[in-house]
Order: C-alpha cells, then sequence, then structure tokens
C-alpha cells in the first residue's frame, strides 16, 4: 500500500506539470502526513545531508569546465582532427562525428554539452557535403549520449556519491563501456549509409594529421591528466573537476583566445544555475530515499521481483527493463536520485557489484535522452538539425536498438564493466 501510495503521488505531481525536484518534495511531504513515518522536522537535516558532501562538489566544477570548453570552442580542434583520420573513408563524416562525440565526452561528461558543441560544427559540415539531415542529425545524437558513460561523468559523480562507491571506480568502469559503444554506433552507421552514394574526402597527408593533432591536443590531453591525476591518488574526483575548470579556462583563454571576461562571466551563471538545479533535486531525494528506506520499499519491490525469478541475471534483466521505461519519462540526474535508492540494496543482497549496477543503471537511462517524451538530446537534435521529431524518431530507432543490445550485453557479461577498474585499481 505504502508503495502504491508512492508511486501515485510521485507520478501523479509529474504528470500535472510539478518541476521534479518539488515532485519529490511533495511526495515526501505526502508520505508523512498519511504514514507517519517521519516527520517533518526532519526535513531540513534531510535535505542539508544531501548536498553537504565533498563528492558532490564536482558536479558545478565539471559543470562549469564545460561551460568554458563550448564557449571557448575546444570542440572544433576535436572535429579537425577526427576530419583527417577518418574524411577519406566512405560516408566519413558520420564516423568523423561519432569518433568527435566520443573524444568530447572525456572532457564534457555530460550528453547535452556533447550534442550542442558537435552537432554544431559537424551538422553544417555534413550537410554541406551532401549527407542526409535526417541520418545525420541521428547519428550525432546517438554519439553524444557517450557523455554520461565515458569518464569524466556528472552521473557518475552522483551514483558514487549516493551508493558510496569510489567516483573514481566508477569513471575507470565507463572506458570500456563506452568505447563498445562508440564502435557499435559506427557500425550501425555503416548499415545506414551502405546504400548512399556520398562524397569521399581526400586522404590527410600525415603532416597534416600531425598539424590537426597538434591542435586538438591541448583538448585530447584534459581527459589524461584527469584519469592520471585520479588513479594515481594525485587529487579526488572534485579536485579534478577544479583541474579540468582551470586547465580549460587556459586553453580557452591563451590557446583558443576565445574568453574574455564577459563569456567567463556567462560561463560562470550558467554553470550556477545548472549545478542549483542538479543539488536541489539531490538534496529533496535525499528527503525521499530516508522516507523510502523507513517505509522498507526496496523491500517490497525484492519480494515482488523473487516472486517473478530468484536468479540474480533475470531480476537485474527485469530491473534493466525498469529503469529503461523510467528513462522514457525523467531525466537522468533525478532518475538516479530516486532509483538508485530503491534498487542497490536489492542488487547488493543478490551478491551483484554495485559498480556493474551502477553503469548498466546510468546506460539504460541515458537512452532515453534519445527517446519522446522528454528526451532531451532528441530535441535538441530536432532544433539542430530542423528535422520534424517523428522523422528523427524514425532514424534514430536503429541506434536506439543497439543500446538497448549493448545495455543486455553488459548485464549478461558484468566482467565488461569490472576488468579495467579491477586491472588498474
Amino acid at each position: 500500500m505504502i508503495f502504491v501510495e508512492f508511486l501515485i503521488s510521485m507520478f501523479g505531481l509529474l504528470l500535472v506539470g510539478v518541476p521534479i525536484a518539488i515532485a519529490i518534495l511533495g511526495t515526501v511531504a505526502i508520505m508523512i502526513l498519511t504514514t507517519g513515518l517521519s516527520n517533518f522536522t526532519l526535513i531540513p537535516t534531510y535535505l542539508f545531508s544531501g548536498t553537504n558532501s565533498f563528492a558532490m562538489m564536482a558536479v558545478p566544477f565539471f559543470m562549469l569546465a564545460g561551460e568554458i570548453m563550448n564557449e571557448g570552442e575546444l570542440s572544433a580542434g576535436i572535429v579537425g582532427f577526427c576530419r583527417t583520420l577518418l574524411g577519406h573513408v566512405k560516408a566519413g563524416l558520420g564516423y568523423v562525428a561519432v569518433l568527435a562525440c566520443m573524444m568530447f565526452a572525456c572532457v564534457s561528461g555530460a550528453a547535452v554539452a556533447t550534442v550542442s558543441a558537435i552537432g554544431g560544427i559537424m551538422l553544417p559540415m555534413l550537410m554541406g557535403e551532401g549527407y542526409d539531415k535526417d541520418d545525420s542529425t541521428a547519428i550525432i545524437c546517438a554519439g553524444s549520449i557517450t557523455g554520461p558513460i565515458i569518464p569524466p561523468s556528472i552521473p557518475m559523480v552522483l551514483f558514487g556519491t549516493i551508493s558510496g562507491v569510489s567516483v573514481t571506480r566508477m569513471f575507470v568502469s565507463g572506458v570500456i563501456p563506452g568505447i563498445i559503444a562508440g564502435l557499435l554506433v559506427m557500425i550501425t552507421w555503416k548499415l545506414m549509409s551502405r546504400k548512399k552514394d556520398y562524397k569521399v574526402l581526400k586522404r590527410a597527408t600525415l603532416k597534416e594529421v600531425l598539424i590537426s593533432g597538434k591542435q586538438a591536443l591541448p583538448c585530447l590531453i584534459m581527459p589524461v591528466i584527469m584519469m592520471g591525476g585520479m588513479l594515481t591518488g594525485i587529487f579526488t574526483p572534485t579536485e579534478a573537476g577544479v583541474v579540468a575548470v582551470v586547465y580549460a579556462f587556459l586553453v580557452a583563454a591563451f590557446v583558443n583566445k576565445k574568453m574574455s571576461v564577459a563569456t567567463l562571466k556567462k560561463c560562470m551563471v550558467n554553470a550556477a544555475k545548472s549545478s542549483a538545479v542538479v543539488m536541489f533535486i539531490v538534496a529533496t531525494t535525499t528527503a525521499l530515499a530516508a522516507i523510502i528506506t523507513v517505509a522498507q520499499i526496496p523491500q517490497v519491490i525484492a519480494a515482488g521481483l523473487s516472486a517473478i525469478s530468484k536468479n540474480p541475471l533475470v531480476i537485474m534483466c527485469l530491473i534493466n527493463l525498469i529503469i529503461l521505461v523510467i528513462g522514457l519519462f525523467m531525466d537522468v540526474i533525478p532518475a538516479i536520485s530516486i532509483v538508485g535508492p530503491i534498487f542497490l540494496p536489492i542488487v547488493k543482497a543478490l551478491g551483484i557489484d554495485p559498480t556493474v549496477f551502477g553503469v548498466t543503471m546510468i546506460f539504460g537511462l541515458v537512452i532515453g535522452l534519445l527517446t519522446p517524451p522528454v528526451g532531451a538530446v532528441l530535441y535538441i537534435g530536432c532544433s539542430m538539425g530542423d528535422v520534424p521529431l517523428f522523422r528523427l524518431v524514425k532514424k534514430i530507432l536503429p541506434l536506439v536498438l543497439v543500446y538497448i543490445a549493448i545495455l543486455f550485453l553488459l548485464t549478461i557479461f558484468p566482467g565488461i564493466i569490472t576488468f579495467l577498474p579491477d586491472l588498474v585499481m
């Protein structure tokens, strides 16, 4: 009964258009009123404890670094370098788009930032070379959702904070799944373009490759510095966020010469607004997690899943299906904040590595960025490419199916996720 009340309260408020953080806080209030599981005097304590975390400080720093990179046009060097590497193969600019998204993901950590930065450069380039507008928009959107998977990743910072799993371990765990996703998206692009007579660009000379590589190097070296520093213990993930901000500013200001005082102010304001939204959601979901725990909602769900099967793999597949459905209707950050505390005790009781659950949950949720009704990346793609929604959905469906197949591949073979962190940490 409590679980049903939770679902009705949460999704009822969301359906009538209440903002997510307010809907979460409203659900907490309703459950306190109707069940007496807690009292209102504890809510401020819950809200404060949710954001009173050193690890969570990484979020505003990574967001600010992403804003500086966008305004400082760091993505241009990446696109130029990828073009010299792959532009000469058939339908090569599509591969360039995916590779550029993967590289930019290494410095942005967010899908929306990636699709905006890479799409702004690649879409005019693709359409200028005669590529199909719908296909081009679809491949950039699909490539961009590697952003929350390949480190550094803002959703992984959040999950690490909620679960107690090392954020550095989460970052390393996303490397192989992100690379697999990128490669399979490229293979799908090959199938999509096999009957298209796209212009093949002239192969770049070694000198051109080296020149473009030199231009992209300041951006490409940034994730090496961050991951190297975290893995060697020189700095924490939060300190890595600070390093990312300083490094991005230095490159944007003194290498690309695209950073003025007014631009920096704009970046800081935008990052502050985005961070405030995330922090408010995290604060309210901490209160919700406390109520969920007292109400034993995870145990209720676990009992329901156990009635279907006691096999951990079957239950993880069922959880994947639930997460895919949630991803259709909720953005990644609030979904992690709500779903994480519910399913984490269940997977721990099954003996499943929380890192595996964290990566698969994030992977499943980011697929929702490509699907209506909430898909943020999908709508940005429609706007940037001037493509009607349903036409883009039709083009992007095969790529969504590829991502779903990868999700279940990771679930069936969790060693894909744990191999690299077990090796290097």
